[in-house]
């Protein structure tokens, strides 16, 4: 697979990496198996993806415990990135920056994880009641102890329109020029997808022009944009789409034409070639500083995931996903 460097710290990484959080945490809980997960990590490194991406909320707790199961035996192949600041509570997620916890948290994964070092820490979301300089400059700590390779941050703000560049990532952006000041931000991760480009302006540009690697969450929109979703059909109620607006029985189904869009073009890259892979594909073309993080529970989805990395797009490709109809219904939580 085509490698990818995250950040001024030089961080090597396939193009295409692995989001663990639907194994353990956020999506369709009867299909969350640990030997079927742990089969799917073992295929992902195989097919040449080393960005394993989790995080302790995670479970909480249970991703980075299945991943140390795999790092035990594979950890030279492996480049892991976790996350702290949020806390699973009974009914909400609440944020924690606060240096000492930071500090525990941190060792904490890296017993879960099996590992001496994590190759990535990033902080899932500032806790507004610390100074995000203070959270950061105890996540640098971890740096200087050799616990911790390289920082980074993930997007906030995410409540405003789907017009590129109307404001969703300000605040992103306002806490990265603060960061920055403190300790080098290595990696920034925010969505980005066919159906939700507003990272494309002005996030993606602000990372490229600091060298900044922009790791792609949510690559193929929550699995719509793979096809494999039927509208009308429903999810389990721990499954956080069934609480999404934009997966309603009818904006899914008037959201079908970006699927179909997307099909039409995979069709012309010959059999085998699914909408997901057009979707990464897209996503890698944003730039060389970009690496989607696509989530997946099976083996053959990772796999298939992976192949995306060898899919080059054409002009005429681009110009027909750039022309589909911009995704319905309310984006925001």
């Amino acid at each position: 697979m085509d490698r990818r460097t995250i950040g001024a710290a030089a961080l090597g990484v396939g193009a295409i990496g692995l989001g663990c959080m639907p194994m353990s945490w956020g999506y369709t809980g009867s299909q969350q198996r640990g030997d079927r997960s742990l089969r799917t990590v073992h295929a992902a490194l195989d097919a040449g993806v080393t960005l394993l991406d989790t995080a302790d909320m995670y479970g909480p707790f249970t991703n980075e415990l299945l991943l140390g199961r795999v790092l035990k035996e594979r950890r030279s192949d492996a480049f892991v990135s976790t996350k702290v600041g949020l806390l699973v509570g009974d009914q909400h997620v609440v944020a924690n920056g606060r240096p000492g916890y930071v500090r525990r948290a941190c060792d904490a994964s890296l017993r879960r994880l099996g590992t001496d070092v994590i190759d990535l820490y990033q902080l899932h979301r500032a806790d507004p009641e610390v100074p995000v300089e203070e959270t950061w400059g105890a996540m640098a700590e971890l740096v200087s102890a050799g616990k911790v390779r390289a920082l980074g941050l993930c997007a906030v703000g995410a409540r405003a329109s789907r017009r590129p560049g109307a404001g969703r990532h300000d605040e992103t952006i306002r806490q990265l020029e603060r960061v920055q000041q403190v300790f080098p931000v290595s990696a920034v991760q925010a969505e980005l997808s066919v159906w939700s480009p507003e990272a494309l302006d002005p996030l993606l540009p602000w990372c490229e022009a600091r060298g900044v690697g922009f790791l792609a969450a949510m690559p193929l929109g929550s699995g719509f944009l793979t096809g494999t979703l039927t509208p009308g059909e429903g999810f389990e109620p721990d499954d956080l789409r069934a609480r999404h607006p934009r997966f309603t029985a009818e904006m899914m189904a008037a959201n079908q034409p970006v699927v179909a869009g997307l099909r039409r073009v995979a069709e012309r890259h010959g059999p085998g070639t699914t909408p997901a892979q057009v979707a990464l594909a897209w996503v890698l073309g944003q730039g060389r500083h970009v690496v989607p993080v696509p989530g997946a529970k099976r083996e053959r989805w990772a796999v298939e995931n992976a192949a995306a990395a060898r899919l080059e797009l054409t002009p005429r490709d681009a110009a027909e996903i750039a022309a589909l109809p911009p995704a319905r219904g309310s984006w925001d939580q």
